[in-house]
Order: C-alpha cells, then structure tokens, then sequence
C-alpha cells in the first residue's frame, strides 16, 4: 500500500532510471513522482508533506547543483544527488550546500533508501519547526508596542526594577507588561519566554544580568 504521508520526487533525464526508481519505491509502499527536468519539476504542483528531491546532476536544462544553489532561498525538501561522472569538488559543494547524500551511479538500493529515509526525516524535522515558529510569530504579533519594547530586556537577565529605568516606566508598570507577554506568548516559565525570543532571534539589549545599586 502506498503510504500518503511523504512523497519523493525524482528528477533524471534518464527515462530507465527514473523509471528504476519509481518502481524501487513503489514496491516499498512509498509515494512518488518522477520528472525529465528540473524545470518539469519547478512548474509542478507540490503536495505539502515531508519530501526530498532525487536530483542528477547532469540535467539538459540545468546543472544540478546550479539548481540547488538556485532554490536554496526558498523552502524545498533535502536534495539526494545522483551522479554517473561525479567528482570530489562537486561532491563537496554539494553537502557544503546542504544536501543529504552524493550518489554516483550505479548506486545500490539500500544506499539510496538510507538517503532518502534521512531526507524525509530532516525534512519532516525542518517542517515541524516552520510551523513552530509560525505560531510564535503570531504570538508576536499580538503585543503592543511597548510590550515589544520589554520583551527583550526581560529575556536578557534585567531585573524588573532596571528594565523600568531603562523603559522610564514604573516597576509596577513593568511586572504587568511583563505578565501580559508571558500570558500572550503563552510562556510558562521565563526560561520558556527566552527561547522563543532566540527563535524569534528578538535581539537581547544586555548580556549579563546587572546588580542594582
């Protein structure tokens, strides 16, 4: 049975190797859908699940690697090159570059699946945290401006007492703008307000926590 929860999208101009593949991972029950080109591949409709992209190398439209360099500002699913003419300078730039695997044809079956198992899985991984911090940044959103403004001394160590100096606002103001964040961010602890502001990469004013005067 084919599993609907993934997908693998092989891009070889080689018709008896896409077919190959297709038929390898048919028969392990995993959804997938081959192109001729990297351009066949672009114009397609992308199915939002965990992916990875089976790439050649030697495309007639565009080297592979090109490609990556190319999509590597947008989303995309973990690339496992494939390759009859690979070299260690290409291999290199290749993970350099971020992908999962550099194959050179002919590969065997368990490579190929080891590759593409850990595709999916960083895929699925890098997903998660999209998702993750879609929510934060809507949490974000929610603040007020000045709630803005003491979210990022809070995270950085001050005490209430000399955030509302740096604020020139009162302690008492403070502690119910500092609730409000807390409560809007739905942070249960300071520690869990911290690591949503890095995720957020919020800039941290003071590095080390201040003693009062």
């Amino acid at each position: 049975m084919i599993t609907e929860d993934h997908i693998i999208y092989i891009v070889d101009d080689d018709a008896r190797m896409r077919e190959g593949i297709l038929e390898l991972l048919t028969s392990r029950g995993m959804r997938a859908v081959a192109f001729g080109s990297a351009s066949e591949y672009a114009a397609s409709l992308k199915s939002d699940v965990p992916a990875c992209i089976i790439l050649d190398v030697e495309l007639p439209d565009i080297n592979g690697l090109v490609f990556q360099e190319q999509i590597s500002h947008q989303a995309h699913p973990p690339i496992v090159f494939i390759t009859g003419h690979g070299d260690v300078p290409s291999s290199v730039r290749a993970i350099k570059s971020g992908a999962i695997d550099y194959l050179l044809k002919p590969f065997t079956e368990s490579d190929l699946l080891t590759a593409i198992h850990a595709a999916i899985a960083q895929d699925h991984k890098q997903r998660t945290a999209r998702a993750e911090l879609g929510i934060l940044q809507e949490r974000l959103s929610s603040l007020t401006p000045r709630e803005r403004d003491v979210l990022p001394l809070v995270v950085s160590g001050l005490l209430n007492k000399q955030a509302a100096a740096e604020l020139g606002i009162s302690e008492i103001t403070l502690q119910v703008h500092r609730g409000k964040i807390m409560q809007k961010m739905k942070a249960a602890s300071l520690a869990d307000l911290v690591r949503f502001a890095q995720a957020l990469q919020i800039p941290i004013n003071y590095s080390k926590r201040q003693e009062p005067s």
